[in-house]
């Protein structure tokens, strides 16, 4: 069977997905060569903790080919996931009230996401036939912030996230790679400038320089990655963020763009945009199971919800509610529990006397 006509199908591809819901779909090789001594030097610093998963598929992540036989493109789409124009730390302010990273406080989007994806094959397959492809949704080891920037979506900017012009960086990316020699799109430029906004307000310093997350530090990898206990001296950075941290986007300049989405499975859920803190800590596991049934945050279980809720709840401004809430787990089966529980109640001067 003959190939279609690559430019056209490249352009009908672009336009489907948008159809299908995808803000932007952008296509480029999957030749990752150049990321290669970013990536060895990344690891050999153990930046990526105990997400071991990093050093165990480096080579998979180089060569997506190894991944899907025969790949010679990706399809890069993004999805808008942002609620709100405002980009306000203000949040962050309210000790006494839990903060979720703004891409968790809905449905989780990977289903979603790898759906629209399906579909978007499914319509390439009625125009050419059976050709080679596989989805991707952050759910195999795909560097796919660099593809995203060669195929021209966005330049990765000095927090590590991918900043599109129009858009700012509040947006999921995904992949379809394909055996089919779709016509390339061409990278941007990078347009940070000599703005430092998002290096300098993280609050435990993980970056190490410009484009370098020492994960480690890293207040998403230690409330959703690390499954061991927090490290004590980064505990009172951490504030009143239980699931993840958007500082660096939220101050970002870029994110003046943002466009608000339209698919109503980001809503948020349970109120996680505006919850006290006792509230959540006093979920027992069937409810927290079933709050966060179909949601990002399920997949770190009851034990590490549980400590970063301790460690917020110790970083909140005294009171008999946060003294009681935290009492009420002083003897929780879990040592990691119990740990954290301990912690927070030291910061707390009302409760010297039941330590």
């Amino acid at each position: 069977m003959a190939l279609p006509d690559m430019p056209a199908l490249s352009a009908d591809i672009k336009r489907w997905g948008q159809e299908l819901g995808f803000q932007q779909v952008m296509i480029t090789d999957v030749d990752m060569a150049q990321q290669r001594p970013y990536l060895d030097a990344w690891l050999e610093k153990q930046y990526h903790g105990e997400m071991s998963y990093m050093e165990r598929h480096r080579e998979l992540r180089l060569r997506p080919q190894e991944l899907v036989p025969g790949a010679l493109r990706a399809i890069c789409v993004r999805m808008d996931y942002a609620l709100t124009t405002t980009n306000s730390l203000r949040e962050l302010k309210s000790s006494d009230k839990a903060y979720v990273s703004r891409y968790a406080r809905g449905r989780d989007y990977h289903k979603l996401i790898r759906r629209r994806l399906q579909r978007l094959a499914d319509r390439i397959n009625e125009a050419t036939g059976p050709f080679g492809y596989r989805a991707f949704v952050d759910s195999a080891p795909v560097l796919e912030r660099a593809l995203a920037e060669k195929s021209g979506m966005g330049w990765i900017g000095k927090n590590t996230m991918l900043l599109n012009r129009e858009a700012g960086s509040w947006f999921f990316l995904a992949e379809l790679l394909t055996d089919l020699p779709l016509t390339v799109d061409q990278p941007t430029t990078a347009h940070c400038g000599t703005c430092t906004a998002c290096l300098d307000v993280c609050p435990t310093g993980a970056f190490v320089g410009p484009h370098v997350l020492d994960a480690r530090r890293c207040i998403s990898y230690l409330t959703i990655e690390l499954r061991s206990a927090i490290p004590e001296e980064l505990r009172p950075l951490m504030g009143n963020r239980i699931f993840g941290c958007d500082d660096c986007q939220l101050i970002c300049p870029w994110n003046k763009f943002t466009k608000v989405t339209e698919e109503q499975d980001f809503a948020p859920r349970h109120g996680l945009d505006d919850t006290q803190l006792t509230q959540l800590f006093g979920w027992t596991e069937e409810e927290f199971l079933s709050n966060t049934e179909g949601s990002p945050i399920r997949r770190i279980g009851y034990e590490c919800w549980l400590r970063n809720i301790a460690v917020a709840l110790g970083n909140a401004e005294s009171s008999a509610e946060i003294i009681d809430a935290l009492v009420m787990r002083r003897d929780h089966p879990s040592e990691l529990v119990r740990e954290h529980v301990a912690w927070a109640l030291s910061r707390h001067p009302g409760a010297s006397d039941l330590r």
